[in-house]
C-alpha cells in the first residue's frame, strides 16, 4: 500500500520585519549544521535582544517586535534554528540543548557577550536552558509559551502529533523509484522535507525534560508569558512562574499559543518592561 501524503506543519501568517537585516551570515556548527543568523540595526552600547523561534517557523515571525526594539535602539540578533527557515539539520541529534548550544555559539561567533532573550514555544524553552546554564550571557528572558515536558503541550482535537509523525516517516522511506515514473524532487513534500519535518515534531513528543527547581537558578529579570487558551498545561506555566525568582506572570487575554504572531504589541510591552528593569 502507498504512504498516506503527509501534512507539513506550516506556521499561521504573521509580519515579517518591516527593514533588512544589516547582517545576514550562515553560521557552520561543529557537526556541519549551517545556522542562518541576522541582525538588525545598528550596534550600539545598549545590550541586544536575541530573538528564538517555535516549532517549524523562522525568525521573521518575530517581525513587529524586532521593529519596535530596532526604533528604541536595541540592535537585535535573530535565529533560524537548526532544519527550519534558511538554517540546516546537521548531523547530530536534535534536542533544545543542541539548538540553545548554538545560540550562545552565533552570538560568539558575532561577538556578543550578553543578550536579552526572547523566546517562544521551542524557543522559550532555549531561553530558560541557556538563562538557567549561562546566567552570566543573559541580561533578561521573556518565556513566551514554554513546556517542562513532552506532555505539557495539550494536543489540538483535529491534529494528533504521533499520526503526523509516523505518515511523515512512511513517506520520507517509501524509497521511492524514479526508474517506475515517480522522482523524488518533485514530490510534495520530498522525502527530504518529510524526514525534516518528522525530526522537528519529533522532539515535541521526545522532549523537554526540564525539573522545575533547576530553574530556581535564573537570576536575571523574568517574565513567563502564555495565552488564556494555549495549549500549554497551567500547571507547567505556573511551575515555572513559581520556580524563577521574582519572575513575573503575564497572561494575554483571549489568545491562544501563537502569540508573537497574534499579539506581538504584548510581547513588545513585556519585553521592554523586562530591559527597563
Amino acid at each position: 500500500m502507498p504512504p498516506i501524503p503527509p501534512q507539513l506543519h506550516f506556521p499561521s501568517p504573521y509580519l515579517r520585519p518591516s527593514s533588512a537585516p544589516s547582517i545576514a551570515r550562515s553560521i557552520e556548527m561543529a557537526d556541519g549544521a549551517r545556522i542562518a543568523s541576522f541582525v538588525y540595526g545598528a550596534r550600539t552600547d545598549a545590550t541586544p535582544v536575541l530573538f528564538l523561534h517555535g516549532n517549524g517557523e523562522e525568525h521573521g515571525i518575530f517581525g513587529p517586535a524586532i521593529d519596535v526594539c530596532v526604533e528604541a535602539g536595541h540592535h537585535v540578533v535573530a535565529i533560524d534554528s537548526r532544519g527550519q527557515g534558511k538554517s540546516t539539520l546537521g548531523s547530530t541529534r536534535l534536542t533544545y540543548e543542541l539548538m540553545a548550544d548554538d545560540a550562545l555559539a552565533v552570538l560568539d561567533e558575532l561577538g556578543i557577550r550578553r543578550v536579552h532573550i526572547v523566546g517562544f514555544s521551542d524557543g522559550a524553552i532555549e531561553a530558560l536552558l541557556i538563562a538557567r546554564d549561562h546566567p552570566e550571557r543573559v541580561a533578561s528572558v521573556l518565556s513566551v509559551g514554554a513546556n517542562l515536558t513532552p506532555e505539557g503541550v495539550l494536543e489540538e482535537p483535529d491534529w494528533n502529533l504521533a499520526e503526523n509523525v509516523a505518515q511523515l516517516r512512511d513517506w520520507a522511506d517509501a524509497g521511492w523509484d524514479s526508474n517506475g515514473g515517480i522522482d523524488p524532487s518533485l514530490l510534495s513534500p520530498t522525502p527530504d522535507e518529510a524526514s525534516a519535518a518528522a525530526d522537528l515534531l519529533e522532539l515535541m513528543l521526545l522532549e523537554p525534560h526540564i525539573p522545575a527547581e533547576s530553574l530556581a537558578a535564573i537570576s536575571c529579570p523574568a517574565t513567563v508569558m502564555v495565552g488564556e487558551f494555549d495549549c500549554i498545561r497551567d500547571d507547567e506555566t505556573v511551575a515555572i512562574w513559581r520556580s524563577i525568582p521574582g519572575a513575573r506572570l503575564s497572561v494575554v487575554p483571549e489568545c491562544g499559543h501563537s502569540i508573537p504572531k497574534r499579539r506581538p504589541d504584548m510581547v513588545v510591552y513585556e519585553l521592554l518592561r523586562l530591559i527597563e528593569a
